[in-house]
């Protein structure tokens, strides 16, 4: 088995150490029972991490982008109609859009179309995108990534 270098191993120690101290700091106000919402963002060494203890327990009752992509869409009458490639994020740090591959099959003539957020029923556990059918779907304008 190969030798693993201390540097790296005491590397990773310091970073478990830190994490599991982040979080005993962001659940100690929630234990000592103070009003979470009035409690200001944990301080991490001299800098605000700028994450309240109510912020990070929203954060985890949220869904997973990462758990989103590759998850089929269905309408309302449950039919598959494509499949989440991507999502995408505006300035303001919005979820704006969905990115759906209509057709194809292991992303070779697939058609993407990006569809904005507000038209989805739900988007987690399942997105649904209500009125919504595969052959309306490639009729969209197909979604092209900006260059650069």
């Amino acid at each position: 088995m190969p030798r693993i270098p201390e540097s790296i191993m005491k590397t990773q120690f310091i970073s478990a150490a830190r994490l599991s101290v982040l979080a005993l700091s962001l659940s100690a106000g929630v234990l000592v029972g103070g009003d979470a919402s009035a409690q200001d963002a944990p301080i991490v060494g001299k800098a605000m991490l700028g994450v309240s203890v109510t912020e990070a327990q929203l954060v985890a009752t949220g869904w997973r982008a990462s758990k989103m992509i590759h998850t089929d869409v269905y309408n309302e009458k449950d039919e598959k109609i494509g499949r989440v490639d991507d999502l995408i994020v505006s300035p303001d740090g919005t979820l704006s859009a969905a990115i759906i591959d209509v057709g194809g099959f292991l992303g070779m003539a697939t058609h993407r179309v990006a569809i904005p957020i507000q038209h989805f029923q739900q988007m987690a556990p399942k997105p649904i995108l209500p009125g919504a059918s595969k052959e309306a779907l490639k009729k969209l304008p197909e979604f092209e990534y900006a260059k650069g």
